[in-house]
């Protein structure tokens, strides 16, 4: 698992505890804000998978 793998999750993580929070509190801000955090969480970690997936396929070569 690479850097962008982690982060990526870390930050879909944190854009479900806004989204949830926006709900409870009826803040529809905060929801989207949490739906924008798991969206480029998302995004970060396909880039991660990407990256890690091309890292095997170079091992795998050798």
């Amino acid at each position: 698992m690479n850097k962008d793998q982690v982060k990526g999750t870390v930050e879909k993580m944190k854009g479900k505890v806004n989204e949830a929070l926006g709900k409870a509190t009826n803040n529809p801000a905060r929801e989207l804000k949490g739906d924008l955090q798991q969206a480029g969480g998302q995004a970060r970690k396909d880039a991660g998978d990407v990256k890690e997936a091309a890292k095997d396929i170079a091992k795998k070569s050798r």
